[in-house]
């Protein structure tokens, strides 16, 4: 059970703005899928969250831009828990460049849990807490 996710990426012409580096909306799309992709290592894949009637939505992204992505640069978007709430919990991220780890974006998701039926906020399923290390803040990467 990884209390940190690393989720590698490549950076392909699909990412690139018309500034030539990676367009800022990629980033959000590295946040949700690490996210995604650390849930579903944790045991916890969108049919299992079915299986509970739940889901996650996004409540909120803050992201800080620190130095830009070329095209073919390898990517490692590290990702922890930050806390949890009664319906909503706190993800963090830093994403580096593979090759030098320069830091080139720091960012935070709050995230709601969600009845899937009712589309209203519930209570987080003691089963997905437990499967999941909160790292608190003075032991972040």
């Amino acid at each position: 059970m990884p209390a940190i996710f690393e989720h590698k990426l490549l950076v392909t012409a699909e990412h690139i703005d018309r500034l030539g580096h990676v367009n800022n909306l990629e980033y959000l799309r590295w946040m949700i899928d690490s996210a995604v992709a650390h849930s579903a290592a944790q045991g916890w894949d969108a049919e299992r969250y079915l299986e509970i009637g739940a889901t996650w939505v996004v409540r909120s992204h803050a992201i800080q831009y620190l130095e830009s992505a070329m095209e073919n640069d390898e990517i490692i978007v590290r990702t922890w828990v930050s806390n949890f709430h009664k319906i909503r919990s706190l993800r963090k991220y830093k994403i580096f460049r593979a090759r030098d780890e320069v830091l080139l974006a720091v960012a935070e998701t709050s995230w709601v849990f969600l009845a899937l039926e009712a589309r209203v906020p519930r209570r987080i399923a003691p089963e997905v807490e437990e499967s999941f290390i909160v790292v608190p803040p003075e032991e972040e990467p």
